[in-house]
């Protein structure tokens, strides 16, 4: 099979890119030839024989949006020229104006449009006019892109309630859970004073960009002050943000740690002992899956997409995001029973094991020589 993926990066340490990444090398294991339309490939993935990349540049262009058109517009031009050379082409939402066979939705922007904590919802600004323009869009490209394609892949539960709710036919839904890396993320230990992080006590890690509101470190921090034996690890940007004067201003600095943006995240989740991460939106978030890995138990939220994966005996996920109090509770529990957090991070992991990065671009390999015989 000639397959064709269209894309803006394969690489690892990128969400959507990882995917993309696994699944052409599972292609390349079955003896299939990929082609690549890409702005960024791994090194690997370029030096291999049954791999041809196209490249699309993108840089220079100033925002965003214009970066997301100049590719759409590349990609489809060479697409026309070379489209009927491929036995399937997969594509990522609107990522290109020609038509792909199987679209792989991380993200859903109809539904973001329509969220509450949408930051265009949230005041008027230049920055707000910007996003929902960007937002509006995007939805309005997508679902065009979605009406065209044989099946659309969502990557959680989530995400397929939400195409459901703008139309796509259920029978050309298939529901692919993104993977982990269970060599990276894996049980074990490290020392806190590497981080400068105190030692003997019970330690929580928050990890996401906390530049925006969705990912609701606000409440995470209002939760703790009523946690006084916990301790808290922000591992995520802050910068231009009031989440440091909130911890000033509830006496929390000696048991706030703000780590800013982390590359060392595997090794971080050693030193810690359950992750806390209730997104207020967040179609899948591969944090929560990689923590479970970690054999960390996980406090999340069903507005979380990775909620879905979690049990009452790997974690605990609360109905509201915005509930200071539940999420109080949560940490106590978890902050008072160390049995309980090796018990829940044992099941965790036991969980996480069913969804390797492997596994996943099997799945997908599997749809689409399902199609291409079809």
């Amino acid at each position: 099979m000639k397959l064709c993926i269209v894309t803006h990066r394969v690489v690892v340490g990128d969400g959507q890119g990882r995917v993309n990444y696994e699944v052409a090398w599972e292609a390349i294991r079955r003896g299939h030839h990929v082609t690549l339309v890409a702005s960024s490939v791994a090194p690997e993935l370029q030096q291999h024989s049954h791999v041809n990349w196209i490249f699309i540049p993108v840089k220079g262009y100033p925002t965003q949006l214009f970066r997301e058109m100049a590719f759409s517009m590349q990609s489809g031009l060479w697409l026309l020229k070379h489209q009927k050379e491929f036995d399937l082409i997969k594509v990522n939402g609107a990522i290109t104006w020609v038509k792909g066979d199987v679209n792989a939705v991380h993200f859903v922007h109809s539904s973001w449009l329509r969220s509450p904590v949408n930051l265009s919802e949230q005041h008027a600004s230049l920055r707000s006019t910007y996003n929902w323009f960007y937002t509006a869009l995007n939805a309005d490209w997508e679902k065009k892109a979605f009406s065209q394609a044989k099946a659309i892949v969502a990557v959680s539960k989530q995400v397929e309630k939400e195409l459901l709710e703008i139309g796509v036919p259920p029978e050309r839904i298939r529901v692919i859970l993104n993977g982990v890396d269970l060599q990276e993320f894996s049980p074990g230990e490290a020392k806190r004073q590497t981080w400068g992080l105190p030692e003997g006590v019970t330690l929580a890690l928050f990890a996401g960009n906390a530049q925006t509101p969705r990912k609701n470190l606000d409440t995470v921090i209002r939760a703790l002050a009523q946690v006084p034996e916990l301790h808290l690890v922000v591992a995520g940007t802050t910068t231009g943000t009031t989440y440091p004067q909130l911890v000033v201003s509830l006496g929390l600095s000696k048991r706030v740690h703000f780590l800013e943006h982390r590359t060392d995240v595997p090794m971080l989740m050693k030193a810690v002992d359950f992750l806390v991460f209730p997104s207020r939106y967040e179609t899948f978030g591969l944090v929560v899956i990689e923590a479970m890995a970690s054999g960390l138990p996980v406090i999340t939220a069903v507005t979380t997409g990775a909620a879905e994966i979690i049990t009452p005996e790997s974690g605990i996920v609360l109905p509201d995001p915005d509930d200071i109090q539940g999420l109080a509770q949560a940490l106590t529990l978890l902050t008072s029973d160390r049995e309980k957090r090796h018990q829940m991070g044992q099941a965790a992991r036991t969980i996480a094991q069913k969804y390797s990065w492997a596994n996943m671009a099997q799945t997908y390999l599997d749809l689409f020589e399902e199609f291409n015989q079809s």
